[in-house]
């Protein structure tokens, strides 16, 4: 650039003198404009066919021997490094991509596999005649800790994924879910002075994996169960949310044995809180002192039950 303007600088000089003719001063400015314009694009080709590459780069398919490719067809330091950058970055990525695939594949089967050999053995067990009353309370453990198993498990294998790819989207009621999902949460109340009650004011329906919606809904009834001692919790449906109210309990004392459940308890609304962020579903909490506390999702796209 600076060589550039030096030699129309000259040029005109020349031509102002008259020690050049005008044409001969303007034909050097432009040869020496056209020479400018072949450098500057030669230094950018490199650049251009880096960046067409990333403009057809597939996530789902990315094309690392491409990318590898490009670090020996030039000869620029800086766009040299760039490309081995990138090269690094999308390597490890792939990497993360595989590991993603391979977790999900054999968690789904490792995973699920005892827990059904478990649940089959706890039916065989239930249908013993001389099974003491203390082994019939342990039984119902195993069921209880069981089905807590299943639903985290499903959460687990639900956000490991990057996307919501596999997961089935179709038309469900979802007072149908609900109501299901309440019969499972009653199994983990069975013996306590806790009543869990299903109020169905409003019926709709969603376009949406139905898996997600119950690992969603039952992670909260399970966090408000954990969080009463005694008393009624009520889920509640109404259009276009589902509510989870639990009455209010004393804060435990650090250290107790229930400030460690509550903590524990803690990581189901957790998972909730990202099932909600990822599905786009927004969880609200409320809790006043010495009021109900409530957890409500709201579904944005809800569609009406047709008679």
């Amino acid at each position: 650039m600076i060589l550039q303007t030096l030699v129309v600088v000259v040029a005109s000089i020349m031509a102002a003198n008259n020690v050049a003719p005008l044409g001969a001063a303007v034909f050097i400015m432009l040869c020496s404009g056209g020479l400018a314009w072949l450098a500057v694009s030669r230094e950018w080709l490199p650049v251009a066919a880096l960046a067409r590459l990333m403009d057809a780069w597939d996530p789902e398919r990315p094309d690392l021997e491409g990318l590898r490719g490009r670090d020996g067809v030039h000869s620029d330091n800086d766009v040299a490094a760039l490309v081995r950058g990138l090269h690094g970055m999308a390597s490890r990525i792939e990497g993360y991509g595989e590991r993603e695939r391979n977790f999900t594949r054999d968690a789904s089967h490792e995973l699920r596999s005892p827990l059904t050999v478990i649940k089959m053995s706890a039916d065989m067990l239930a249908d013993e005649t001389e099974l003491s009353g203390f082994g019939h309370r342990s039984l119902e453990r195993i069921r209880r800790s069981t089905r807590e198993l299943e639903s985290l498990v499903e959460a687990f294998l639900i956000l490991s994924r990057e996307s919501d790819q596999g997961l089935a989207e179709e038309d469900f009621v979802v007072n149908q879910v609900l109501r299901q999902e309440v019969d499972y949460a009653r199994e983990l109340i069975a013996g306590r002075p806790v009543e869990l009650i299903l109020d169905e004011p409003a019926c709709f329906a969603l376009h949406a994996s139905p898996r997600v919606f119950a690992v969603l809904c039952g992670q909260l009834i399970r966090h408000a169960l954990q969080q009463t001692d005694q008393g009624t919790i009520v889920v509640t449906v109404m259009p276009g949310s589902v509510s989870v109210i639990n009455p209010a309990v004393d804060v435990p004392e650090p250290g107790s044995r229930r400030h460690a459940a509550v903590d524990r308890h803690g990581f189901d609304l957790a998972i909730a809180r990202r099932l909600s962020d990822r599905f786009q579903w927004p969880l609200e909490l409320r809790a006043l002192p010495g009021a109900n506390r409530i957890a409500s999702v709201r579904f944005p796209n809800p569609q009406p039950i047709e008679a």
